[in-house]
């Protein structure tokens, strides 16, 4: 049997590895390894628990204030041992992360191939999503399999003189865990969140942390939302705050006197998922909800200055509207009052995928580990 080594380390990381894992331990002739660096702790243990995956290395990096350098060198050093004792003959990295690029380059340190999950987004802008599109970058540089989630990704990777035989368009697997997750008879734990869902107005999710958008960004997407609150009095806005304590103490100056911006706790993957699926109108700085919103039916309108993800731009999914105070204010309350703009938007097609992007990937390892003749089809 072939080993495959999946290696991950954050929330977005799990969410994303976690229904292809599975797969890998379903199939009869792949043995599967996992390792986390937890670079998150307690937001990655809500997704293993969720999707019941059990690692069998944990390096429990975390740790207060810790910098890029240190998740870097400990992901390395950690990751080191592990490679050269379980000696894989494949590792799986997922998207854009510290650790992403840490364990690509120390898979690369031991001859290991390294399979990218997720891999061809691109910004343009290497400080922005920082440090995220120079790791994607550096791994991409490392990997021997590409596995692009569009054509967009592919011909990205193409660009860059990536050799196309490595390279399979498999669509996201972010759509595979979505499907597995979303439920329309789901009930929250916490009774005032499963009350304000259900109630007959419209409601926004927002969410906001990125490195990028802290500071006088951020105190304007809040002062955005604040106007929002004013004018729109039957508007109900849910908030989970990021834990970091910049972004809590912004909030708070900006919208703690707003009595319907609910801002709670961050939410577990299933009920956060959950949630996006009984909401109207997504504002957002995250990466990941621009592929999952557009899956159930959500217009996103993404809080940052450019995006790695254009193929939902252009597909009429989402919106750019960056910090700009008037143009998020006058984009949501368009969509919030106008039926036709709201639909026009939540009836546009997702580019992500179908929901079967893990039996892909499955393909192409084995297509690639076991040198078999037909080469799997790509994902249109």
């Amino acid at each position: 049997m072939k080993k495959v080594m999946s290696i991950f380390g954050t929330r977005p990381e799990a969410i994303k590895m976690a229904p292809l894992v599975k797969h890998i331990e379903a199939t009869e002739d792949l043995k599967s390894v996992v390792v986390v660096t937890a670079q998150h702790r307690e937001m990655l243990d809500q997704v293993l628990d969720l999707f019941q995956i059990t690692p069998d290395y944990d390096l429990n990096l975390m740790k207060a204030n810790q910098t890029l350098t240190d998740i870097t060198v400990g992901a390395l050093r950690g990751l080191e041992r592990i490679i050269i004792k379980e000696a894989p003959d494949l590792v799986l990295v997922h998207g854009d992360t510290t650790t992403t690029f840490a364990a690509s380059l120390g898979a690369f340190y031991q001859q290991t191939p390294v399979g990218h999950v997720e891999a061809g987004l691109r910004s343009g802008n290497r400080y922005s999503p920082f440090p995220e599109e120079i790791n994607r970058r550096l791994t991409g540089s490392l990997a021997s399999l590409h596995f692009a989630p569009t054509k967009a990704a592919r011909e990205n990777l193409l660009r860059e003189n990536v050799m196309p035989e490595t390279i399979f368009t498999t669509g996201n697997t972010v759509i595979d865990a979505l499907l597995k997750t979303v439920q329309d008879d789901y009930i929250f734990a916490e009774q005032s969140l499963q009350e304000l869902l259900e109630r007959d107005c419209p409601k926004v999710l927002v969410t906001a942390h990125r490195r990028e958008n802290q500071g006088q960004p951020m105190v304007r997407i809040f002062s955005a939302v604040r106007a929002l609150h004013d004018d729109l009095p039957t508007c109900e806005f849910i908030f989970p705050i990021h834990k970091n304590p910049r972004v809590r103490a912004l909030a708070q100056e900006a919208l703690g006197a707003c009595a319907r911006v609910h801002m709670i706790e961050p939410l577990d993957y299933e009920p956060f998922a959950n949630a996006v699926n009984k909401v109207d109108l997504i504002l957002t700085d995250s990466g990941g909800l621009q592929e999952e919103a557009p899956s159930l039916g959500k217009p996103v309108l993404v809080l940052r200055e450019n995006t790695e993800r254009p193929e939902a731009v252009e597909a009429g999914t989402v919106l750019l509207v960056g910090s700009d105070q008037q143009k998020i204010y006058d984009t949501a309350k368009e969509l919030l009052t106008n039926q036709k703009a709201y639909e026009k938007m939540r009836r546009a097609v997702n580019p992500y995928g179908d929901g079967k992007a893990c039996e892909r990937i499955i393909k192409a390892i084995k297509f690639y580990l076991y040198n078999t003749e037909e080469r799997p089809a790509d994902w249109q």
